[in-house]
């Protein structure tokens, strides 16, 4: 319960990894203060997590915009009075072939996942400075930061962005105590798990395709009061593929 009484915001938290990362930290005791444009979604969650004894909040807003992030924060602090971890992890992918994918799409990709970034950290970082345990920062990439699937450019320019984005913060925020790291998944499913094939797991290292709970655990590690030395990394969380040379016979 290394967590107990923090206050942990996270993005995109009504669904997949977003909502493991906030039941997780909810249970290790930790305020969570949830954010996404999923209303339903997100107030069961709070109703779960506070039906097992947990406290959060949810608030539906869209990330993309500065006005809506402003509130997530001052509300975060009407609420609990602090702000000790921020969790970015709202992220969404457009799959189109480059010719036929719009500037306005383009945009929205990169406002959701890369351009919230920036707004939410530069508006909770006054808060982060004066966390007793030390302000916290967790940016979520992806292992297509450095790989790609065709038809991928928006999302994967917005992913190597954030694993720039992260250690230019962290040497911009050290100063002030706040140690900046990102986790770049792998495959992670957050659909029906037993649906996965034998395949689907063999041709991961470690043996299994990734859960949300794994990137929770590696947020646990990251973020732990502990841990006063790493900043500025992306711990790439994929079960060891981009690590397998792969042949075609």
């Amino acid at each position: 319960m290394n967590h107990v009484n923090q206050t942990v915001i996270i993005t995109g938290a009504a669904n997949g990894i977003g909502a493991e990362l906030a039941r997780t930290y909810a249970a290790h005791g930790a305020n969570v203060v949830l954010a996404d444009i999923d209303q339903m979604t997100g107030d069961e969650l709070v109703q779960q997590i506070e039906e097992d004894g947990g406290t959060a909040y949810f608030y539906h807003l869209d990330i993309q915009h500065e006005k809506d992030v402003q509130l997530l924060i001052e509300k975060a602090i009407e609420h609990t009075g602090r702000i000790d971890i921020v969790i970015n992890n709202a992220g969404i992918m457009i799959r189109k072939p480059l010719l036929e994918l719009s500037l306005e799409e383009w945009d929205r990709v990169h406002h959701t996942n890369l351009r919230s970034i920036f707004l939410t950290t530069k508006a909770a970082t006054p808060y982060l400075k004066q966390s007793k345990s030390g302000g916290r920062i967790i940016n979520l990439a992806s292992t297509r930061a450095f790989m790609s699937e065709p038809h991928t450019e928006s999302y994967a320019s917005t992913k190597g962005g954030i694993f720039a984005l992260t250690h230019a913060l962290a040497v911009s925020l050290g100063e002030d105590g706040i140690l900046v790291n990102a986790i770049a998944p792998g495959w992670i499913e957050t659909g029906d798990y037993q649906e996965l094939s034998p395949e689907d797991h063999s041709q991961h290292p470690a043996g299994r395709v990734g859960k949300p709970s794994d990137v929770a655990r590696a947020a646990l590690y990251l973020t732990h009061p502990d841990n006063d030395f790493l900043t500025g990394e992306t711990l790439v969380l994929d079960g060891g593929m981009t690590r397998k040379m792969i042949y075609e016979e």
